[in-house]
Protein backbone atom coordinates (compact mmCIF):
# COMPACT_ATOMS: atom_id res chain seq x y z
CA UNK A 1 0.00 0.00 0.00
CA UNK A 2 1.87 3.03 -1.16
CA UNK A 3 1.86 6.10 1.14
CA UNK A 4 2.60 9.24 -0.65
CA UNK A 5 2.68 11.48 2.47
CA UNK A 6 5.15 9.68 4.74
CA UNK A 7 6.98 12.79 5.65
CA UNK A 8 3.97 13.04 8.45
CA UNK A 9 4.84 12.08 11.49
CA UNK A 10 1.50 10.02 11.72
CA UNK A 11 2.11 8.26 8.41
CA UNK A 12 5.29 6.76 9.69
CA UNK A 13 3.99 5.29 12.58
CA UNK A 14 1.19 3.92 11.14
CA UNK A 15 2.95 2.46 8.64
CA UNK A 16 5.38 0.71 10.92
CA UNK A 17 2.27 -0.59 12.91
CA UNK A 18 0.45 -1.81 9.54
CA UNK A 19 3.60 -3.87 8.48
CA UNK A 20 1.55 -7.10 11.00
CA UNK A 21 -0.99 -7.04 8.27
CA UNK A 22 0.26 -4.86 4.83
CA UNK A 23 3.63 -4.32 3.26
CA UNK A 24 3.81 0.25 3.63
CA UNK A 25 5.50 1.67 0.32
CA UNK A 26 6.92 4.66 0.29
CA UNK A 27 7.32 6.72 -3.37
CA UNK A 28 10.95 8.19 -2.67
CA UNK A 29 12.40 10.50 -5.33
CA UNK A 30 15.80 11.78 -3.06
CA UNK A 31 18.41 10.55 -0.96
CA UNK A 32 16.47 12.31 1.92
CA UNK A 33 13.28 10.43 1.21
CA UNK A 34 15.10 7.25 1.20
CA UNK A 35 17.03 7.95 4.06
CA UNK A 36 13.72 8.69 6.02
CA UNK A 37 12.43 5.00 4.79
CA UNK A 38 15.12 3.11 6.09
CA UNK A 39 14.89 4.79 9.59
CA UNK A 40 11.25 4.18 9.46
CA UNK A 41 12.39 0.97 8.69
CA UNK A 42 9.88 0.51 5.94
CA UNK A 43 9.79 -0.35 2.24
CA UNK A 44 10.51 2.06 -0.49
CA UNK A 45 10.08 2.42 -4.29
CA UNK A 46 12.75 4.41 -6.09
CA UNK A 47 10.66 6.55 -7.94
CA UNK A 48 13.81 8.49 -9.78
CA UNK A 49 15.24 5.17 -10.98
CA UNK A 50 11.33 5.28 -13.03
CA UNK A 51 11.52 8.68 -14.13
CA UNK A 52 11.24 7.66 -17.75
CA UNK A 53 8.33 5.50 -17.29
CA UNK A 54 6.40 7.66 -14.92
CA UNK A 55 6.96 10.42 -17.23
CA UNK A 56 5.82 8.51 -20.45
CA UNK A 57 2.60 7.22 -18.76
CA UNK A 58 1.51 10.18 -17.00
CA UNK A 59 2.17 12.44 -20.48
CA UNK A 60 0.00 9.61 -22.10
CA UNK A 61 -2.57 9.95 -19.73
CA UNK A 62 -2.87 14.06 -19.18
CA UNK A 63 -1.91 14.64 -22.59
CA UNK A 64 0.97 17.05 -21.65
CA UNK A 65 4.21 17.00 -23.11
CA UNK A 66 6.98 14.86 -21.94
CA UNK A 67 9.00 17.82 -20.26
CA UNK A 68 6.20 19.25 -18.64
CA UNK A 69 5.04 15.71 -17.10
CA UNK A 70 8.53 15.57 -15.90
CA UNK A 71 8.21 17.83 -13.79
CA UNK A 72 4.90 17.17 -12.46
CA UNK A 73 5.13 13.61 -11.55
CA UNK A 74 7.71 14.31 -8.77
CA UNK A 75 4.29 15.50 -6.82
CA UNK A 76 4.30 12.35 -4.77
CA UNK A 77 0.68 12.20 -4.43
CA UNK A 78 0.72 11.89 -8.33
CA UNK A 79 3.87 9.84 -8.77
CA UNK A 80 2.18 7.43 -6.28
CA UNK A 81 -1.19 7.52 -7.96
CA UNK A 82 1.27 6.30 -11.33
CA UNK A 83 2.26 3.13 -9.42
CA UNK A 84 -0.95 1.68 -8.29
CA UNK A 85 -1.82 2.69 -11.98
CA UNK A 86 1.28 0.96 -13.61
CA UNK A 87 0.44 -2.29 -10.43
CA UNK A 88 3.63 -1.97 -8.87
CA UNK A 89 1.54 -1.52 -5.75
CA UNK A 90 -2.15 -2.74 -4.92
CA UNK A 91 -3.39 0.51 -3.10
CA UNK A 92 -3.25 3.37 -2.07
CA UNK A 93 -4.01 5.55 0.96
CA UNK A 94 -3.55 9.54 1.63
CA UNK A 95 -5.32 12.74 2.30
CA UNK A 96 -3.58 13.60 5.78
CA UNK A 97 -1.66 16.16 4.53
CA UNK A 98 -3.55 16.77 0.46
CA UNK A 99 -6.92 17.84 0.52
CA UNK A 100 -9.83 15.41 -0.33
CA UNK A 101 -10.16 17.78 -3.67
CA UNK A 102 -6.97 16.86 -4.62
CA UNK A 103 -6.73 13.43 -3.49
CA UNK A 104 -9.89 12.60 -5.32
CA UNK A 105 -9.03 14.82 -8.54
CA UNK A 106 -5.61 12.96 -9.11
CA UNK A 107 -6.72 9.67 -8.43
CA UNK A 108 -10.07 10.70 -11.34
CA UNK A 109 -7.19 11.45 -13.58
CA UNK A 110 -5.12 8.72 -13.11
CA UNK A 111 -6.83 5.90 -11.92
CA UNK A 112 -10.32 6.39 -13.39
CA UNK A 113 -13.36 5.15 -12.29
CA UNK A 114 -14.89 1.37 -12.71
CA UNK A 115 -17.01 1.04 -16.04
CA UNK A 116 -20.53 2.60 -16.18
CA UNK A 117 -20.13 4.70 -12.59
CA UNK A 118 -20.45 8.01 -13.01
CA UNK A 119 -18.73 9.63 -9.64
CA UNK A 120 -16.31 8.40 -7.00
CA UNK A 121 -17.99 8.18 -3.88
CA UNK A 122 -17.53 7.11 -0.05
CA UNK A 123 -18.30 4.97 2.64
CA UNK A 124 -18.23 5.21 6.57
CA UNK A 125 -18.40 2.04 8.67
CA UNK A 126 -19.92 3.29 12.11
CA UNK A 127 -19.16 0.79 15.10
CA UNK A 128 -21.93 1.92 17.37
CA UNK A 129 -22.02 0.45 21.07
CA UNK A 130 -25.05 -1.82 21.94
CA UNK A 131 -26.48 -1.77 18.07
CA UNK A 132 -23.48 -3.21 15.87
CA UNK A 133 -21.65 -1.89 12.88
CA UNK A 134 -23.97 -0.09 10.18
CA UNK A 135 -22.58 1.48 7.04
CA UNK A 136 -23.32 5.45 5.96
CA UNK A 137 -23.22 6.74 2.18
CA UNK A 138 -21.98 8.89 0.52
CA UNK A 139 -21.01 11.06 3.40
CA UNK A 140 -18.15 13.24 2.06
CA UNK A 141 -18.05 13.61 -1.64
CA UNK A 142 -21.10 14.01 -3.75
CA UNK A 143 -23.10 17.18 -2.58
CA UNK A 144 -26.48 16.49 -4.24
CA UNK A 145 -26.19 13.84 -6.29
CA UNK A 146 -28.51 12.73 -8.92
CA UNK A 147 -30.93 9.99 -8.92
CA UNK A 148 -27.97 7.60 -11.53
CA UNK A 149 -25.63 8.93 -9.39
CA UNK A 150 -27.45 7.93 -5.89
CA UNK A 151 -28.77 4.81 -7.38
CA UNK A 152 -24.47 4.24 -8.13
CA UNK A 153 -23.76 5.19 -4.41
CA UNK A 154 -26.41 2.02 -3.27
CA UNK A 155 -25.07 -0.60 -5.82
CA UNK A 156 -21.26 0.16 -5.03
CA UNK A 157 -21.73 0.61 -1.45
CA UNK A 158 -23.23 -3.00 -1.60
CA UNK A 159 -20.57 -4.43 -3.54
CA UNK A 160 -18.07 -2.84 -1.25
CA UNK A 161 -19.92 -4.47 1.94
CA UNK A 162 -19.80 -7.50 0.82
CA UNK A 163 -16.28 -7.81 0.05
CA UNK A 164 -15.02 -6.09 2.93
CA UNK A 165 -17.65 -7.02 5.92
CA UNK A 166 -18.29 -10.46 4.42
CA UNK A 167 -22.18 -9.77 5.08
CA UNK A 168 -25.07 -9.31 3.12
CA UNK A 169 -25.98 -5.55 2.53
CA UNK A 170 -29.70 -4.22 3.22
CA UNK A 171 -29.59 -1.14 1.40
CA UNK A 172 -32.19 1.73 2.88
CA UNK A 173 -32.75 4.51 0.56
CA UNK A 174 -33.39 6.98 3.07
CA UNK A 175 -35.70 9.84 2.58
CA UNK A 176 -38.01 12.07 5.34
CA UNK A 177 -40.52 10.16 3.14
CA UNK A 178 -41.97 6.54 4.14
CA UNK A 179 -43.57 4.37 1.16
CA UNK A 180 -45.45 7.76 -0.16
CA UNK A 181 -46.07 9.31 3.40
CA UNK A 182 -44.79 12.36 1.86
CA UNK A 183 -44.68 14.18 -1.62
CA UNK A 184 -41.60 16.44 -2.61
CA UNK A 185 -39.32 16.61 -5.26
CA UNK A 186 -36.55 15.19 -3.05
CA UNK A 187 -38.65 12.35 -2.55
CA UNK A 188 -39.29 11.61 -6.11
CA UNK A 189 -35.61 11.51 -6.47
CA UNK A 190 -35.17 8.69 -3.85
CA UNK A 191 -37.86 6.94 -5.37
CA UNK A 192 -36.02 7.35 -8.66
CA UNK A 193 -33.09 6.37 -7.52
CA UNK A 194 -34.27 3.53 -5.56
CA UNK A 195 -36.04 2.16 -9.23
CA UNK A 196 -32.66 2.21 -10.73
CA UNK A 197 -30.63 0.89 -8.09
CA UNK A 198 -32.87 -2.34 -7.77
CA UNK A 199 -32.53 -2.98 -11.24
CA UNK A 200 -28.90 -2.21 -10.93
CA UNK A 201 -28.06 -4.45 -7.93
CA UNK A 202 -29.84 -7.07 -9.21
CA UNK A 203 -26.70 -8.54 -10.61
CA UNK A 204 -25.09 -8.49 -7.09
CA UNK A 205 -27.55 -9.88 -5.33
CA UNK A 206 -28.30 -6.55 -3.51
CA UNK A 207 -31.60 -6.51 -1.31
CA UNK A 208 -32.31 -2.41 -1.65
CA UNK A 209 -35.41 -0.41 -0.52
CA UNK A 210 -37.12 2.86 -0.41
CA UNK A 211 -37.84 5.52 0.01
CA UNK A 212 -37.67 4.81 3.73
CA UNK A 213 -37.40 7.20 7.11
CA UNK A 214 -34.13 6.08 9.18
CA UNK A 215 -36.42 5.00 11.91
CA UNK A 216 -38.32 2.64 9.24
CA UNK A 217 -35.08 1.50 7.98
CA UNK A 218 -33.64 0.54 11.30
CA UNK A 219 -36.48 -0.51 13.60
CA UNK A 220 -39.30 -3.55 12.70
CA UNK A 221 -42.13 -2.37 14.82
CA UNK A 222 -41.67 1.27 13.35
CA UNK A 223 -41.53 -0.20 9.49
CA UNK A 224 -44.68 -2.43 10.66
CA UNK A 225 -47.01 0.60 11.78
CA UNK A 226 -45.61 2.84 8.39
CA UNK A 227 -45.33 0.42 5.45
CA UNK A 228 -48.13 -1.63 4.22
CA UNK A 229 -48.52 -5.31 3.09
CA UNK A 230 -45.11 -7.33 2.32
CA UNK A 231 -41.90 -5.49 3.89
CA UNK A 232 -39.22 -7.06 2.12
CA UNK A 233 -35.67 -7.93 3.66
CA UNK A 234 -34.68 -4.33 4.10
CA UNK A 235 -37.43 -2.16 5.87
CA UNK A 236 -36.97 -2.41 9.80
CA UNK A 237 -33.48 -4.61 8.78
CA UNK A 238 -31.16 -2.04 7.20
CA UNK A 239 -27.43 -2.37 7.61
CA UNK A 240 -26.63 0.00 5.03
CA UNK A 241 -27.90 3.81 4.95
CA UNK A 242 -27.54 5.80 1.58
CA UNK A 243 -28.07 9.18 2.12
CA UNK A 244 -30.10 11.53 -0.47
CA UNK A 245 -27.35 14.00 -0.22
CA UNK A 246 -24.27 15.13 1.63
CA UNK A 247 -25.75 17.31 4.38
CA UNK A 248 -27.45 14.42 5.57
CA UNK A 249 -25.07 11.70 5.47
CA UNK A 250 -22.20 14.26 6.89
CA UNK A 251 -24.09 15.37 9.62
CA UNK A 252 -25.44 12.16 10.62
CA UNK A 253 -21.83 10.35 10.66
CA UNK A 254 -20.79 13.53 13.37
CA UNK A 255 -24.21 12.99 14.73
CA UNK A 256 -23.84 9.63 15.64
CA UNK A 257 -20.09 9.57 16.44
CA UNK A 258 -20.33 12.03 19.19
CA UNK A 259 -24.32 11.54 20.86
CA UNK A 260 -23.80 7.38 20.10
CA UNK A 261 -19.96 7.43 21.19
CA UNK A 262 -19.45 5.81 17.55
CA UNK A 263 -16.00 4.72 16.20
CA UNK A 264 -16.22 5.61 12.43
CA UNK A 265 -13.68 3.88 10.35
CA UNK A 266 -13.46 6.18 6.66
CA UNK A 267 -14.01 8.12 4.32
CA UNK A 268 -13.53 4.87 2.05
CA UNK A 269 -14.06 5.80 -1.48
CA UNK A 270 -15.24 3.25 -3.94
CA UNK A 271 -16.16 3.86 -7.42
CA UNK A 272 -11.91 3.84 -8.54
CA UNK A 273 -10.48 1.17 -10.52
CA UNK A 274 -7.99 0.56 -8.17
CA UNK A 275 -8.36 0.33 -3.98
CA UNK A 276 -7.43 3.47 -2.59
CA UNK A 277 -9.07 5.66 0.24
CA UNK A 278 -8.87 9.32 1.16
CA UNK A 279 -8.03 10.05 5.19
CA UNK A 280 -9.06 13.53 7.02
CA UNK A 281 -6.78 16.33 7.02
CA UNK A 282 -7.39 15.71 11.22
CA UNK A 283 -6.60 11.85 11.32
CA UNK A 284 -5.00 10.36 14.12
CA UNK A 285 -2.67 7.43 13.63
CA UNK A 286 -5.57 4.81 14.67
CA UNK A 287 -7.76 6.14 11.71
CA UNK A 288 -4.41 5.44 9.57
CA UNK A 289 -4.00 2.15 10.51
CA UNK A 290 -7.60 1.22 10.21
CA UNK A 291 -8.04 3.00 6.42
CA UNK A 292 -4.79 0.73 5.46
CA UNK A 293 -5.93 -2.33 6.65
CA UNK A 294 -9.26 -1.85 5.01
CA UNK A 295 -7.82 -0.48 1.79
CA UNK A 296 -5.89 -3.94 1.89
CA UNK A 297 -8.80 -6.02 2.13
CA UNK A 298 -10.36 -4.01 -0.66
CA UNK A 299 -7.40 -4.44 -3.04
CA UNK A 300 -7.14 -8.26 -2.21
CA UNK A 301 -10.33 -9.08 -2.81
CA UNK A 302 -10.22 -7.76 -6.66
Amino acid sequence: IVLPEFYDERIQKAAKKARDFAVPVFPCWNKDDVALSKKCGIKYIDCSSMQKELTKAYSKLSKVKARTAEVIIKDKLISAALLLKLGYVDGMVGGCVYTSGDFIAVSKQIIGLKKGIRVPSSFFIMDVPGFGQYVYADASVNPNPTAEELADIAVMTGISVKKLLGIKPRIAMLSFSTKGSAEHPDVRKVIKATEIAQRKGKRFGLAIDGELQADAALRLDVAKRKIKGDLGKVAGRANVLIFPDLDAGNIAYKLTQYFGKAFAYGPILQGFNKALSDLSRGAKVEDIIGIIAIVSVLAKSK
